[in-house]
């Protein structure tokens, strides 16, 4: 729970004018609700203005001095002979946007965080004068993970984000959903950038971040890519791998590939399918290649009759 308006706003202040200002300035910026998301910040900055209502008021404040926060909304006695005993106590008009607004001057609250040309910069009493160059807040980066059938169809993808919009009085703002929807294209890479201009959170005179989308490639349980290429290893038993076989492989678009093996399958032996790999970004109805490794299987044990067979077919 935050602090009661005396001691969150009054004390935290201070009494002299120079820090007064000062501690405002920090503590209004820390506290406002659109840069502090804490569901008691809205109080806390309301505290933190009434505080400083109080304080930039010299009368106020001398009231307050003497006679503490009970004797400034509740009234003091008068002289004697005045109509009424008492004065009226005081009252905060319950606008803590205005108070800020006075005091950082202009419509933008969060110039000082400007360094623009054509900015004067004020630090007596009403804050920034000028309104300096609106920033940019950095980019939003978040990974898009896409298998590589994603990646050889292409796809739409919808995300949904949630982000802070401002309200139409222009001073509150609230939470709400947005779908995004990529056009993932054939051919795209691990890499590939995709921005969404300006679909961060709005905020008082920023300039929302841009949101910007990184593709990554998930694993694959039968492919993996390099550039257009994609890369198959194809388990092979030693006696195909000396005579030849056909090797079956189910490609991205489901078709069944017969690859005739006709050479000795040595450990650094691989074959290029061309055509076959994944579509080209630039001209998806070409593609490139598909490269066979080969995994040789060795056979666990061998019966003497069998050793003597391989020995005559290979050292004689």
């Amino acid at each position: 729970m935050p602090p009661s308006p005396k001691s969150a706003g009054v004390s935290q202040l201070g009494a002299s004018i120079p820090r007064k200002k000062e501690s405002y300035r920090k503590l209004a910026l820390k506290n406002h609700p659109y840069k502090n998301l804490e569901p008691w910040a809205p109080e806390k900055f309301k505290q933190l203005a009434e505080a400083y209502d109080v304080l930039s008021d010299p009368l106020k404040k001398a009231v307050y001095d003497k006679f503490g926060e009970e004797g400034l909304k509740g009234g003091i006695p008068l002289e004697f002979g005045k109509d009424s005993p008492w004065t009226e106590g005081y009252v905060f008009h319950g606008n803590p946007e205005k108070v800020f607004r006075e005091f950082f001057g202009g419509d933008n609250p969060f110039n000082e965080f400007y360094t623009g040309e054509g900015a004067e910069v004020n630090m007596a009493f009403g804050g920034l004068r000028g309104r300096g160059v609106k920033k940019q807040d950095p980019p939003i980066e978040r990974d898009l993970y896409l298998s590589l059938e994603d990646l050889f169809y292409g796809c739409t993808k919808k995300i949904k984000i949630s982000r802070r919009v401002m309200n139409e009085d222009g001073h509150a703002s609230t939470i709400k959903d947005k779908i995004l929807s990529i056009n993932v294209q054939p051919g795209w890479k691990q890499g590939t950038r995709i921005t969404f201009q300006r679909e961060g959170d709005q905020g008082p005179n920023i300039i929302p971040a841009d949101i910007i989308f990184i593709v990554k490639e998930k694993l694959h349980p039968r492919f993996k890519r390099e550039d257009d290429n994609l890369i198959y290893v194809a388990s092979l038993p030693l006696g195909k791998a000396l005579i030849g076989c056909t090797v079956d492989v189910q490609t991205l678009d489901e078709r069944l590939l017969n690859i005739p093996i006709n050479d000795i399958v040595h450990p650094k032996y691989f074959k290029v399918v061309p055509g076959e790999g994944m579509p080209l970004s630039k001209d998806p109805t070409r593609k490139g290649d598909l490269i066979m490794y080969f995994d040789i299987i060795f056979p666990p044990r061998l019966t003497p009759a069998k050793k003597q067979l391989l020995r005559q077919a290979l050292l004689t």
